[in-house]
């Protein structure tokens, strides 16, 4: 039995992906082992989204380089822009793009053994081909599954290099995921993930179908106990009719993760973000004020090239008057091929990281305030594990982990449980169906 390794950088897309990868490689007789272990063949699924990224790719494919009888594969978003780049490190064997991702265990079980090194699979992406559905034989290790619904965005934002790695958006045909769904839930899972590059964006390559039809059909016709959680969604697809849906019908998680990136109208038209602070504002405020307990998280970037104090101080005060939950802040990275990296002037690093930490901050006091303000709520956790201490850790609807003894094992259950407060910076409950 052949031995595989799999390192994965970068978003949950990609992390889903390498699960699918897994699968397949399951499948076909293969045993998968830790990276660190001794393997035959080694997996880095890459990620470029910022400089950071691309370091820590080169870093992964450098360590299983040094195996000197292992055939070393790279994938991802940096194979898919940085391929030559990637091809000059010794010990690459195989670079595969993203399109050509899913196809990974033919194409390594079909290399030919005398072919020149690096060999480099770079097809240009068909447009019209669809994401394939992927059924899992096995539960793997969490609670929470994850389903890709699309792939690609063609959003255009100055700063970001997905477009050129992930090309234009493509949609899951509805039928695949209703089935990847009933899979999921037949192998045990209670919370389904339905995430993909611009979630939002799923069906507008699809006659007749977008992302509440989805989940109208998804909710009517999965069955079984279980709950739904959107990932990303864009501020301008927020629509009132996911709203209301997700009002109404308690399998939807109240978890909208609505990024934001900036708070100036003047960065978020240089960013082109087509949408305004005071639009983001009046949106998290209607769906607050039409889901009580509905937690907001966002992703908030520093240093935008321009971004001023005065930029900023908007970013801040927006968060500051908004009910959030958590915020995911990150320094703009200078990306080649994007308009913004032309863009004058550029921030130097050490004021990006000063108002990174700043909006951390803020991120930590708005996480604590939103728990207090579920304090004495009854919330329904998926409970996922149980801690060294012996109490068990779940997730609420509202994204909330929280604590709580019980003298019942109770992992993959829904637990009601009353939130009670925090302790040295953990959540704490009390189970309330004893």
């Amino acid at each position: 039995m052949k031995k595989i390794a799999f390192y994965t950088l970068g978003c949950k897309v990609n992390q889903v992906e390498t699960e699918q990868l897994k699968e397949e490689f399951i499948h076909r007789g293969y045993e998968i082992v830790g990276f660190a272990d001794e393997a035959d063949v080694y997996i880095i699924n890459t990620c470029t989204v910022t400089h950071v990224s691309d370091r820590k790719s080169r870093a992964m494919v450098r360590r299983a380089a040094r195996r000197p009888h292992a055939l070393v594969a790279i994938t991802g978003c940096m194979a898919q822009v940085a391929g030559e780049e990637l091809a000059g490190i010794e010990g690459v064997d195989l670079i595969v793009n993203n399109l050509n991702k899913e196809s990974m265990a033919d194409i390594i079980e079909k290399l030919d053994p005398e072919q020149k090194r690096p060999v480099i699979i770079n097809e240009v992406l068909n447009e019209t081909r669809k994401l394939r559905p992927v059924l899992y034989s096995r539960q793997h290790r969490r609670t929470r599954a994850f389903v890709k619904i699309q792939d690609g965005c063609q959003s255009g934002c100055s700063y970001c290099i997905v477009p050129q790695a992930r090309g234009p958006v493509r949609s899951k045909l509805p039928a695949d995921i209703l089935q990847e769904i009933k899979q999921l839930l037949s192998l045990g899972y209670r919370e389904i993930v339905l995430t993909g590059i611009h979630t939002g964006f799923y069906g507008i390559d699809l006659k007749d179908w977008n992302l509440f039809h989805l989940l109208q059909m998804i909710l009517a016709e999965a069955g079984g106990d279980y709950r739904i959680r959107l990932s990303s969604l864009e501020p301008l697809e927020v629509t009132p009719e996911i709203i209301n849906l997700a009002a109404h019908d308690a399998r939807m998680c109240r978890h909208f993760h609505i990024p934001l990136q900036s708070g100036s109208n003047k960065i978020l038209k240089a960013m082109n973000r087509r949408y305004s602070r005071e639009y983001y504002y009046d949106l998290l405020k209607t769906i607050a004020g039409s889901i009580p307990g509905a937690a907001f998280t966002a992703d908030v970037m520093t240093g935008f090239p321009g971004e001023e104090e005065r930029d900023f101080e908007d970013s801040y005060d927006l968060i500051n008057s908004l009910p959030f939950m958590d915020l995911h802040v990150f320094p703009y990275s200078r990306r080649p091929g994007t308009r913004a990296a032309s863009i004058s002037p550029q921030i130097p690093p050490h004021e990006k990281q000063a108002r990174s930490q700043k909006l951390l901050n803020l991120a930590r006091q708005k996480h604590n305030d939103f728990v207090r303000s579920q304090v004495g709520q009854e919330l329904t956790l998926l409970v996922e594990k149980q801690a060294e201490t012996g109490e068990y850790i779940g997730l609420s609807d509202n994204y909330i982990e929280v604590g709580f003894n019980s003298p019942d094992d109770r992992r993959g259950e829904f637990v009601p449980i009353r939130i009670e407060g925090i302790n040295a910076g953990r959540v704490e409950g009390s189970i309330t169906d004893l």
